[in-house]
Formats: structure tokens, sequence, C-alpha cells
């Protein structure tokens, strides 16, 4: 099974595509963490994509689909996957149709996450994550500084996560991924989800559409 998650920012994309890797057995790849954990290794990707990332804007295609054609290399061989944060402009997701087809094989949903914008401002202002294992949880959860529940490092704010980058980044959302969540619509390949509740509920309407059993929902991510 092969699935992207779209979604604006704090809209659950990173929590639901790990409990969907874990009840599923599929790779999940957030794109975002990706990035993230090479702006703090100071790789070359991360010295380009740093500055990109400050103002609140996705990377370019040119750096975005090598990445991912790389990944899909290497992971495509198993049972499937979840793309986080790719395609996040129609290119993308071109290139990901072309690279499916090229490969001979088919994606089987686009899971759109929805939630009002001050719900995902709230969440943005409440997010903690773990700089070690990704983990990511809300402060009446995990308060800053106490200890991941997953892995036992140190969870903190994400550097991104200031409200004048989440309003540009939710503006290129509007701007460059609506139009893509469109194209899935019209293509007969999207879900769309409401995410306004818990993520247990949020998963449960997930898996509902993928025809899942709620055994799956007895994975906790």
């Amino acid at each position: 099974m092969r699935i992207v998650l779209l979604g604006p920012p704090a809209s659950g994309k990173g929590t639901q595509g790990r409990r969907l890797s874990a009840s599923l057995g599929l790779a999940y790849l957030s794109t975002g963490a990706l990035l993230r954990e090479n702006v703090a290794n100071r790789t070359p990707l991360g010295l380009a994509a740093a500055p990109i990332l400050a103002r609140g804007e996705y990377l370019p295609d040119d750096l975005m689909c090598p990445i991912l054609a790389d990944w899909l290399v290497k992971h495509d061989s198993g049972p499937g996957w979840v793309l986080d944060g790719f395609p996040r402009r129609m290119p993308q997701a071109e290139f990901l149709d072309q690279w499916l087809a090229e490969n001979g094989v088919k994606l089987d949903a686009a899971v759109a996450l929805e939630a009002p914008f001050d719900e995902l401002l709230r969440r943005t202002r409440e997010r903690v994550e773990c700089p070690g294992c990704r983990w990511s949880g809300q402060r009446p959860e995990l308060s800053e500084g106490d200890l991941c529940p997953k892995c036992g490092h140190p969870a903190a704010a994400r550097d991104d996560d200031h409200e004048e980058n989440f309003r540009s980044r939710h503006t290129e959302f509007t701007d460059l991924t609506v139009p893509v969540i469109d194209f899935y619509q019209t293509s007969g390949r999207l879900i769309s989800v409401p995410a306004s509740g818990t993520k247990h509920e949020t998963a449960a309407i997930i898996l509902s559409h993928l025809n899942r059993p709620d055994s799956s929902l007895k994975i906790e991510i």
C-alpha cells in the first residue's frame, strides 16, 4: 500500500504517518524531519535548506524531487510506504505519478487532514518534539524539557514553531498544496479526514477509509 499524507502545518501528518507506518508495516518518510536532521547536522542539503526553512518556505522542486526519488528506490521493494510532506506542489505530484508509472505501481490513497486555522495555531504554540526519534506531542501531554516517552531524549519546541513561521507555512500550503489536494480529488484518490479530534480518533477515521481492522489501533505511536 502506498499513501501520501497532505495537510497544513500542525494538522498531525507526522503523528498519523508514524501510526500508519507501524500499524500497516509500511516504510515512513517525513520530509520535514529529514530536512531538520540535515540542518542540524550541517550537511550540504541542510546548509542549502536552512535559510529557506527559516523563512517558512517550501524547498524548490529541484532539491526535493531527487531526495524523494533516492528514498523511493531504497524503500519501494517492501509492502509499501507512507509519505509525509511530499508532494507539496503540483510539479512534485506530477513527478511522483511519473515515478509510480515508470515502476509499474500505483498510489492507493492521498489522505488530506483538515483542521481550522485557530486550532492549528494553538497546536503549534504547544508542540514539543524529540530531536532523537522525532516523536512529537503537546505540552499538556509533555512539558518542554521533559523526557521523550519513546526514547528518553529531552523534548523541546521545534525551531520552526514560531507564529510568523507558521503563518508563512500555512500560506504556502494554501497557495501550493491545496491545488495538489484538488488534483488527487479529481483523480479519485483523495480521502478527506477531519483532524480536530484526538490522534486516536483521527487514526480510526483514516483506517476505516482504508478498510483496515480496528485492531491496528492497538499500536501506540
